[in-house]
């Protein structure tokens, strides 16, 4: 590959991002990073610091010292490895709070940035192909019905909430990513949105790899 290439795929929770773009990576031979899961780990940090979400000036002191790392594809906190903890009930409805603090935007996305550099990768999360990689080669946009949505997290089984309560805590999520002051969910304006509700899979991942060309 002559040059570093990067792919953005955006959309809302529960839409495919992560399996989607775990797949298309592998198939690439390219490197995956799931951004919310950064946001995920500095909640699940917060959360055990026990600093209230709205302590502005205690999380700030928080991300001052923070140090994020990815390694075998395990999210590392301050050389803690906090992945088996990000989908825990607390930080799901923690997160999006949490990743509405500009200061904590700011954080991950010099990180993401920085770890990505010279690297061809393909990041899923609701910014990267607005705000973390704007010029990515490739944007995509993953939506889904909020039924389908949830009922797909449930079936995750890496959670201990209910399905109506994941429901419930996606629709209060999408209300506040797309108000975010900064970072916001929306389309990409050269982004290839595509609509997964009635989709396989498999049907999403060919949609994006037919897209894509990598030499």
């Amino acid at each position: 590959m002559n040059k570093p290439v990067k792919i953005a795929i955006d959309g809302p929770a529960g839409a495919g991002k992560s399996t989607v773009a775990k797949i298309v990576a592998k198939r690439l031979n390219i490197e995956y990073l799931d951004s919310g899961a950064f946001y995920r780990g500095i909640t699940k940090i917060i959360l055990d610091s026990n600093i209230k979400i709205e302590d502005y000036n205690g999380i700030n002191t928080i991300l001052k010292d923070i140090i994020l790392d990815f390694a075998d594809g395990r999210i590392i906190v301050n050389g803690k490895d906090v992945t088996d903890h990000l989908r825990c009930k607390d930080v799901t409805l923690n997160v999006s709070p949490v990743s509405s603090i500009i200061p904590v935007r700011i954080k991950v996305n010099e990180f993401l940035n920085i770890y990505s550099k010279d690297k061809s990768i393909i990041m899923d999360g609701r910014d990267i192909g607005t705000v973390v990689f704007p010029d990515a080669e490739y944007k995509f946009y993953l939506d889904a019905a909020v039924d389908e949505r949830a009922l797909r997290r449930y079936k995750e089984k890496n959670t201990d909430m209910t399905l109506d309560s994941i429901k419930e805590s996606i629709i209060k999520r999408d209300k506040n990513d797309k108000n975010k002051k900064f970072g916001a969910l929306k389309i990409a304006d050269n982004a290839i949105y595509i609509d997964t509700t009635n989709l396989t899979l498999d049907e999403v991942v060919n949609k994006i790899i037919e897209k894509i060309k990598i030499k």
